[in-house]
């Protein structure tokens, strides 16, 4: 087009528009003749309709009026190029035009450009095309909205933590995009009889937020539900696959589309639009909505994943995080209970009734610190693990005495044992084998409020299950080498969806405060690091079966209970080398070992250790943390220290279990391994047993 008039120009006139009129008002296109001074000089009622202006509106109005303020400057210097170049341009050289309305509002347009001469006097004739009016426009156009509603919901994905505000901004997308008048989305209740109305938009009487439906194949929602396909309603006034609610005819919904929510594969709720136009949804539709439920299910996984890290990130990632913070939590927590317990010793606070209270209370919250963490390293399997032969019948026997003894004796628990009491032996630590066999017995307990049987059997396991022989890390296990350990109870049992979920780290069905959900995840990580495996049966109203199968140990015989407890007393003035890098931890270690009599050198570094341990150096034991910071490790100031001292017992400890598992698979034989946090206690027995090896 061409440059504007001077300020206060009048318009041109032009001779003879006769021919140019009955063109004009014939073209179903807009059309406008602008002149060189770029004011428009004639228009047809189609551009006057187009753009939103009365018959005689736009002659005399500047063509830079039609042009939106956010693109008038580089249109003025296209006009004016064109001006001095003027060329035929056809439509559809360009396909993303967009004309300003009267009233401000923009319309996407195409434009043919015709350069006209009249009279010596230069023009330009501009057609102009609302490409809405395309039908293959008009569904690009759909399914960019569409493609904008789903990306708004993946970056508030990205950008939302919480569930629950995915959830109520889902329904109002959908009915955005849909046009339609009523959204919900449905979730179905853990016993899976009824759903419940979760998020919604629009006024609607039969479906309020937090309402209940039956899960019935008879309702809309239920039938999705029992088909798992998308269901299409095109005139709800005469449906007949499923029973409309007269509330939906009374509101004046005239059509209906729902499709099913899916996680990991299985159906747990629905979406579901209404309209008051019939037959408002097609195919296009129904892909859209199928595509915002999928993505509403990936964020609901993705945020239920991240809830698991309060769940722990479902199985194995819970295992990396355990793993990266042990190592300082529990520095913090030997730190907390070794300062406790020497409190608890000190003179000033031995008759001091309330200050034990304080001191004592403070200590069990401790351990139960260091209990977690224990719980969740066996999950993780990095638990470091001490296998043996285990008698598994003397196990149970001793088990299910002391369950008779200790069960409720509110409620009646009747406690059966069927294992012969020969030959059944398991390869597994026989520590954390105990605590597995206890945790399922708990659960089984909690499970049978008003009394029931409690069932232990064992015996070889035959031929494997198919699940059971996927989950052994070990595919070339032959079945005959394994174990099975039943414990049944006749308790309410569990649903699918709770059995699916059992072994998750801190998912539980319990009431808060009634425990940590961690009993079964750490029979599954202790049953996995044992190379076994553990499965469930289970159904609702038929009890519960947990069974654990692990690895027979051919050729070796059940250890004594005293084998290996008793490494002796440590010897008085004991010459120790003790190395830690964290001030506190060393403090505490250091006054450790001046209560069990030894003669200490502390260093906070492997380099400072090293400038200490010359030929004729006087330790008898080296006391080393395997991480020391950013200089040598333990395992390797351990190396040099015996290459120099052959005679010198190592104890290594660390509170990153990681660290302690590869210590445990590539030390030699002698060095002894200590988990922090650690009473004193547990250091002496540590240390007697260093000693015993060396000897």
């Amino acid at each position: 087009m061409n440059p504007a008039p001077p300020e206060g120009a009048p318009p041109p006139v032009v001779e003879d528009l006769g021919v140019y009129r009955s063109l004009f008002s014939a073209a179903a296109d807009g059309l406008l003749l602008v002149d060189a001074l770029g004011r428009i000089v004639l228009a047809n009622p189609s551009a006057a309709t187009l753009l939103g202006y009365g018959p005689d509106e736009l002659p005399g109005t500047p063509v830079d009026a039609l042009v939106p303020d956010s693109i008038r400057p580089r249109h003025a210097a296209y006009r004016e190029a064109y001006g001095q170049a003027p060329r035929p341009r056809p439509m559809g050289t360009q396909m993303e035009l967009v004309a300003r309305r009267k009233d401000g509002s923009e319309v996407m347009v195409e434009i043919a450009l015709s350069p006209l001469q009249s009279h010596g006097r230069a023009f330009v004739v501009a057609a102009i095309r609302d490409i809405g009016s395309y039908p293959r426009v008009r569904q690009a156009l759909q399914q960019a909205r569409y493609s904008e509603h789903l990306a708004q919901l993946g970056r508030l994905a990205v950008d939302e933590r919480d569930p629950q505000k995915l959830l109520m901004r889902v329904p109002e997308l959908a009915a955005q995009a849909l046009e339609a008048e009523f959204s919900s989305v449905m979730l179905l209740e853990p016993d899976r009889r009824e759903l419940r109305v979760v998020s919604c938009c629009g006024r609607f009487a039969s479906a309020p937020l937090g309402g209940r439906l039956p899960n019935d194949p008879r309702t809309p929602a239920g039938h999705v539900l029992s088909t798992g396909e998308p269901l299409r309603v095109a005139d709800l006034a005469h449906e007949t696959r499923v029973e409309v609610p007269a509330t939906d005819l009374e509101a004046g919904m005239a059509s209906l589309l729902a499709v099913p929510l899916f996680d990991r594969g299985r159906m747990i709720g629905a979406l579901c639009v209404r309209s008051r136009r019939p037959g408002h949804f097609g195919d296009d539709e129904t892909r859209f909505l199928q595509s915002l439920a999928n993505l509403l299910a990936t964020c609901l996984q993705r945020a239920q994943s991240e809830e698991a890290l309060n769940h722990a990130q479902r199985l194995e990632s819970v295992g990396q995080l355990t793993g990266g913070i042990a190592h300082d939590f529990n520095n913090l927590l030997t730190v907390i209970q070794g300062n406790l317990q020497v409190l608890e010793e000190l003179p000033a606070l031995a008759g001091h009734e309330f200050g034990q209270q304080l001191v004592g209370a403070a200590a069990r919250a401790a351990r139960r610190g260091a209990e977690l963490t224990s719980k969740l390293l066996v999950f993780s399997r990095r638990q470091v693990l001490q296998p043996s032969a285990v008698d598994v019948g003397v196990l149970l026997h001793s088990l299910a005495d002391m369950l008779r003894r200790t069960l409720d004796q509110r409620i009646s628990i009747r406690v059966e044992l069927n294992a012969a009491a020969d030959t059944l032996s398991v390869l597994a630590d026989p520590g954390q084998l105990e605590s597995a066999l206890l945790n399922i017995a708990i659960n089984a307990r909690d499970a049978m409020p008003d009394g029931g049987t409690l069932h232990f059997s064992a015996g070889p396991a035959g031929a494997l299950p198919a699940q059971v022989r996927r989950e052994i890390d070990d595919p070339s296990a032959l079945d005959e080498r394994f174990l099975h350990i039943a414990i049944t109870d006749t308790g309410t049992g569990m649903p699918e969806a709770v059995k699916e979920r059992a072994f998750e780290p801190f998912f539980t069905t319990k009431q808060a405060g009634r425990g940590t959900g961690l009993g079964l995840s750490t029979v599954y990580g202790f049953a996995k690091q044992s190379r076994g495996a553990v499965a469930i049966e289970s159904a609702p109203g038929e009890g519960t079966t947990v069974s654990l199968y692990l690895p027979r140990p051919w050729g070796l015989q059940p250890a004594r209970e005293d084998d290996g407890r008793d490494a002796g007393t440590l010897p008085t003035g004991l010459k120790v080398l003790m190395v830690e890098d964290d001030t506190e931890v060393r403090a505490v270690a250091r006054q450790f070992l001046d209560a069990l009599g030894c003669e200490v050198t502390s260093c906070a570094s492997a380099e400072q250790a090293l400038l200490l341990l010359t030929p004729d150096a006087p330790f008898e034991l080296l006391l080393t943390d395997i991480a020391l910071g950013s200089g040598m490790r333990g395992t390797e100031l351990a190396g040099i220290a015996q290459a120099r001292l052959p005679r010198l017992a190592i104890l290594l400890m660390s509170g990153f279990s990681a660290d302690l598992l590869e210590a445990d698979e590539q030390s030699p034989p002698g060095w002894e391994l200590l988990q922090k946090p650690y009473a004193r206690a547990e250091l002496a027995q540590a240390m007697a047993r260093a000693l015993a090896a060396r000897a």
